[in-house]
């Protein structure tokens, strides 16, 4: 096992994370992957969310919620784009019924109309499990693509109903003018032609916006897997800094980030750059050399491996493979590495398609499976707490940080560090407190057994993490127009929640496979076929044969499935998240032959 790693240049190797590991796990193997030497340190963030983190760095200092969840009971209006957290967090749909109960307003914004969004069944509530809840008093359906035009739309409709809160832009935030005369100089007839949202339904909107006291504006990957994602986000943002929505208790921004510790891997050091106290603290506490330069990302790491220039992988639960557009190349690209090691939970087909030259396949214990207690943070910035329970197959796998441990007595020079302090997760614990910006309360967790909330991240007054201590308005030019028949996105099944644990069916959408395209009535009445015809879906990357499927989605628009659609979504990227775009990818349909 170790060879494989001690015959590598460190900068030809690359660790990576999935957000199901513990922020323990996490936490040990940036270590151990700093003190080989290897600054490409990364997650499968720069697959999602990565968009989010930029943006909101640029609008307040933090990558994260400004909120936390006790403002969604305060809040008056949310408004949720591009996420369907009916499949995959229903707490928060929960907290959408409990607002327009008591009088607040949801707006949804999502070119697929959701059931879901539409109407949901509460089991802890008794009236809503026997007639079921109205989820929302507006659904918007841009085309895919049209966020940006959609949101300029209702910020220029703000301006006009003089509902901005000039007290707070003035006193508060930067960069208002230069928006403010974008927004007036872009015609009302181009951001209804791009966005493809009537004028009646932004006004409706503009409307909702204006009256309520205070907001909180959500999204998902809908916004972010674009290759203007990082524009996505700062235009939305853009339209909670005008109505004064950001320091203030029940308003802000809210990116609904995945059910497991997707933030938290990140929070503890698993990516290539950190910041300088971070690193400080890490040089100091465990006499390591942290380096100014950044190392590779999840995509920069790809690249590298398809180029040759990658001896080995260290992967760290999660399935890479999947999780990357153009399955073919991603499939070259990761055989093409001589040497993998991967801590697994269960197999996955990464294992098969994505596997190195040798690979080596470890396993390990679930998080909530753990002897030691283990911790996780959720989107709100929460850390949580989980004391472990009893494993599947007691005795045959062993923990992640046990196993990540034993790999770096075998790679780490001898003595390079006490081995039987780091596999205890409350001495790692005791590290990261003393590392970590904000995570001072976790060395307690042990002691104290209490949760919390991380310091610096939510704001519920002006004053924000940025030099100036403002936020900032940002411009964000309309992407280029699309020059193919229609817009594809893929998205998830209901009840899939990553690349590795999913179903064929899928309720809400009525489909009982998964090689579909969904596309609106209009549009296959114009090209001559019906639900389960066979068709051909083709764009740049390649092709797929797929039934239809009819659904309620906007002309010239299409969604199918990820990861199996992945296999023809090209290898564009957000140039600032290194994101990939697997939403608009331009497509063409036909009829199979």
């Amino acid at each position: 096992m170790g060879l494989g790693l001690r015959d590598a240049p460190p900068a030809e190797v690359f660790f990576y994370a999935s957000g199901r590991s513990s922020n323990e796990a996490a936490f040990l193997l940036q270590l151990v992957a700093r003190a080989y030497g290897s600054p490409n340190i990364h997650n499968c963030s720069y697959y999602c969310h990565a968009a989010s983190s930029v943006a909101l760095s640029s609008v307040y200092g933090s990558g994260t919620a400004s909120i936390v969840l006790e403002d969604l009971e305060k809040t008056d209006l949310v408004l949720v784009a591009g996420a369907n957290p009916a499949s995959n967090h229903p707490r928060l749909i929960s907290q959408l019924i409990e607002l327009r109960r008591r009088g607040g307003k949801v707006i949804i914004v999502n070119p697929l109309r959701e059931l879901g969004l539409l109407r949901f069944r509460l089991p802890s509530d008794w009236r809503s499990l026997l007639f079921g809840s109205d989820v929302c008093d507006l659904y918007l359906q841009p085309h895919v693509g049209g966020d940006v035009a959609l949101f300029k739309a209702l910020l220029k409709g703000l301006v006009e109903a003089g509902a901005v809160d000039r007290e707070f832009v003035d006193a508060a935030t930067t960069g208002w003018g230069d928006v403010l005369s974008d927004v007036k100089a872009a015609p009302w007839d181009e951001l209804a032609r791009r966005s493809g949202v009537p004028q009646r339904c932004v006004d409706k909107a503009v409307g909702y916006l204006a009256g309520a006291q205070r907001g909180v504006l959500s999204w998902a990957m809908g916004l972010t897997h674009h290759a203007h994602g990082v524009d996505n986000v700062l235009a939305l943002s853009n339209l909670a800094l005008a109505r004064g929505w950001l320091g203030r208790p029940g308003a802000g921004l809210l990116p609904i980030r995945g059910h497991s510790n997707v933030q938290g891997v990140g929070s503890v050091g698993m990516r290539p750059a950190l910041k300088r106290a971070f690193a400080a603290k890490l040089e100091e506490l465990y006499d390591i050399r942290v380096p100014a330069e950044p190392g590779q990302d999840t995509y920069a790491s790809m690249t590298a491996a398809d180029d040759g220039r990658i001896r080995a992988s260290v992967l760290l639960g999660g399935n890479l493979f999947a999780s990357n557009p153009d399955r073919a190349w991603a499939a070259a690209a990761l055989r093409s590495i001589p040497f993998t090691v991967s801590l697994t939970t269960k197999l996955n087909e990464g294992h098969l398609h994505g596997r190195g030259r040798t690979t080596l396949i470890l396993p390990v214990l679930a998080r909530d499976e753990e002897p030691q207690t283990t911790t996780q943070e959720s989107m709100f910035n929460y850390v949580r707490r989980s004391d472990g329970g009893h494993p599947a197959t007691p005795g045959e796998m062993r923990s992640e940080v046990d196993v990540i441990a034993s790999i770096a007595e075998r790679v780490l020079p001898e003595g390079r560090f006490d081995w039987k302090a780091l596999r205890s997760h409350r001495r790692l614990r005791e590290g990261i407190a003393a590392v970590v910006p904000g995570f001072g309360p976790i060395g307690g967790v042990d002691a104290q057994r209490e949760e919390f909330h991380i310091e610096g991240r939510t704001f519920h007054e002006r004053g924000f993490a940025t030099p100036t201590g403002q936020a900032h308005f940002h411009v964000t030019p309309l992407p280029a127009e699309p020059s193919a028949e229609f817009r594809l996105m893929t998205l998830r099944s209901e009840g899939q929640f990553n690349t590795v644990v999913y179903e064929e069916e899928d309720l809400y959408r009525g489909n009982g496979r998964r090689d579909v395209v969904m596309m609106a009535e209009t549009d296959a009445r114009r090209l001559g076929v019906s639900e389960g015809d066979r068709v051909v879906v083709s764009t740049e990357a390649g092709k797929l044969e797929v039934s239809v499927a009819l659904v309620e989605l906007p002309p010239g628009n299409l969604a199918m499935y990820y990861p199996e659609a992945n296999a023809i979504v090209p290898r564009r990227l957000d140039p600032r998240s290194k994101t990939p775009a697997f939403k608009s990818v331009e497509a063409s349909l036909e009829k199979s032959s």
